[in-house]
Formats: C-alpha cells, sequence, structure tokens
C-alpha cells in the first residue's frame, strides 16, 4: 500500500486474493468432489468422520483456496448427512 498508493480492496481485487463466499459456487465445487470421490462418502457416512478434512481439502484445491472456510464445513456436513 506504501508503495503503490493503493487502498486494501484495490490490491486484494488486483491480486485475486478475495475470499470466495458465494454458497453457488461452493455447492458447486463440492458437488464436484463427493462425485469424484463416492467412495470416501460411503466411508464417511459409515463413521469415518476424519475424513470431513480430507473433503474441506479437496474443495479448497479445487477453489485455489479461496473458498470460506466456515461456508465448506457447513455445506460439506450438509451434503454429506444426506
Amino acid at each position: 500500500m506504501l508503495e503503490s498508493g493503493q487502498g486494501a480492496r484495490a490490491i486484494v481485487d488486483a491480486k485475486g486474493l478475495r475470499q470466495v463466499s458465494d454458497t453457488g459456487a461452493i455447492d458447486a465445487a463440492i458437488d464436484q468432489i463427493l462425485a469424484a470421490n463416492a467412495d470416501k462418502v460411503a466411508e464417511y457416512r459409515s463413521g469415518k468422520d476424519k475424513l470431513l478434512g480430507f473433503f474441506v481439502g479437496q474443495v479448497m484445491k479445487a477453489t485455489g483456496g479461496k473458498a470460506n472456510p466456515g461456508l465448506v464445513n457447513e455445506a460439506l456436513k450438509r451434503k454429506l448427512a444426506g
């Protein structure tokens, strides 16, 4: 900010650092991950709760680390429950 004179928002936008909070985009990424890992979904539903971390990691990887982690966790738990 000192070097460029730009505000924080302008720098975040210019460098593509904005966090993804669009639930539609997050849900789409989750749907793709769950479809590609049906075996792990079955394991999770049979009691392997620690696989939630695997799914979170895959969604974060798919979104370039920009997805809101809180929203990802909520959406994953909801989708994995049903």
